[in-house]
């Protein structure tokens, strides 16, 4: 969307620019205008048609998110239909992704800043738990921190409802691997689909936390199949041979 431009809405929603493009679709800020607030309004690509697969996938995201309600979790707001193109409306979050900041960073985070990442991503996870949610994919580029420094949670794209005792109730007997291999729990890189649970996000931010203390994820390799293959059958290395000047307290976490 270019200055001087036909206004283009979908909806109710004028879109003023692209903030990203992904997999499966674009992120447009937007301006929503029966409530006069600027969104996030992500969008499945308009090329061809979208899978059913990819379409139900982008609902399974929209609920999720809009089940769920706290300061560390990207807000979702409505999704729907418009000719043709279907639309998620979320929180719109000003800052950058824990991966831009990781790529630009030129010195490891101050200590405190990662606790204080790691307490509050803890939190919001814990939350959505309590809630039925599990997000399983969870990494630093689906994750916001805003412009007051506050962390927040975004894209439950993969995201499962669970039971309280974190069985899915979802159909997960595919054998499919789902997530980003590098920040993959064992269970999740070996499809072990019904082992998958709480815990399995825990995992991921322990991944989260160790790249924070390292500048890099516990397991990577070449390909994705090599990394899951040694996020299976691999030791992960300690922080402290990687940066020896991490602080002792979060390497034990």
């Amino acid at each position: 969307v270019q200055p001087g431009d036909k206004v283009q809405l979908v909806g109710e929603y004028e879109l003023i620019e692209v903030l990203g493009r992904g997999g499966m679709g674009v992120v447009y800020k937007a301006r929503q205008k029966s409530m006069n607030r600027f969104v996030a309004l992500k969008m499945i690509s308009s090329g061809g048609y979208p899978s059913e697969k990819s379409v139900r996938r982008f609902y399974q995201e929209a609920r999720a998110a809009g089940k769920l309600s706290h300061p560390n979790i990207v807000r979702g707001f409505a999704a729907g239909e418009h000719d043709g193109r279907h639309f998620f409306a979320m929180e719109l979050v000003e800052g950058r992704t824990l991966r831009n900041i990781l790529k630009s960073a030129q010195q490891h985070l101050p200590t405190n800043t990662i606790a204080s990442y790691a307490k509050v991503l803890a939190e919001a996870v814990h939350y959505a738990h309590e809630n039925g949610i599990l997000h399983r994919d969870l990494k630093p580029s689906n994750i916001m921190i805003d412009t007051k420094d506050r962390p927040k949670i975004a894209d439950f794209g993969l995201a499962k409802h669970v039971d309280p005792e974190g069985e899915t109730t979802l159909d997960s007997s595919s054998g499919s691997v789902v997530g980003t291999p590098s920040y993959m729990s064992p269970e999740q890189a070996s499809s072990s689909n019904d082992q998958i649970g709480p815990a399995s996000d825990v995992y991921s931010l322990g991944a989260i936390l160790y790249e924070l203390l390292t500048g890099e994820p516990p397991f990577k390799d070449e390909s994705p199949l090599a990394t899951l293959l040694l996020v299976v059958n691999q030791d992960v290395i300690p922080p402290s041979q990687l940066n020896p000047d991490c602080d002792r307290d979060l390497e034990a976490i």
